[in-house]
């Protein structure tokens, strides 16, 4: 299957909560085909499907040698959190300590419409929160202190995939010069 492209920061579809899988087809397969080919070409532990720019709530993982999927998941948290280094596949080369629950229980559907549960601690916990998030259109940086949120904006303005300086102010080309009559 082809590695597809990750979108980065600054493209709506991160922002934008996934739609539910509601058809579990050949075209649903591919998609987690693709998902996996691009997650493990990146390399990354885990990637969700607006990352590639699909609006579905799926995700793929790979910790501790396992590879594996979920759809449409539902999560339950553990109280006991870790703070750690986290990182993601749309802020390249970033990684900033990240506050998560220790414990998850996950509950989904595998690609064929089939129940799956899945439990995971420490990094396996951090990726099923971390890409469940992504279906809700929330970033690992939505999640940073203020302090670490700031420091994380600035390193995005900077580095060279990110969007770099002040925003360029349009003038409008009509009459009014946006003013509204």
């Amino acid at each position: 299957m082809p590695v597809q492209p990750i979108r980065l920061f600054g493209d709506p579809v991160l922002r934008t909560r996934a739609d539910e899988v509601v058809d579990f087809d050949k075209e649903l397969r591919t998609l987690v085909q693709d998902l996996t080919d691009t997650m493990l070409d990146a390399p990354g532990a885990g990637l969700a499907a607006p990352q590639i720019g699909v609006g579905l709530r799926v995700f793929v993982y790979h910790v501790d040698d396992i590879v594996g999927h979920l759809i449409n998941p539902e999560l339950a948290l553990g109280e006991e959190e870790q703070d750690g280094p986290e990182g993601c596949l749309s802020f390249p080369e970033l990684r900033y300590d990240t506050k998560r629950s220790l414990n998850v229980v996950a509950r989904g559907m595998n690609m064929w419409g089939e129940p799956v549960f899945l439990e995971g601690t420490e990094l396996l916990a951090r990726a099923i929160q971390h890409e469940t998030d992504h279906l809700d259109g929330i970033l690992f940086i939505d999640r940073l202190d203020r302090e670490t949120r700031k420091l994380a904006m600035r390193a995005i303005r900077e580095a060279e995939w990110g969007p770099g300086g002040p925003p360029v102010v349009k003038v409008s080309p009509h009459s009014t010069f946006g003013q509204a009559l």
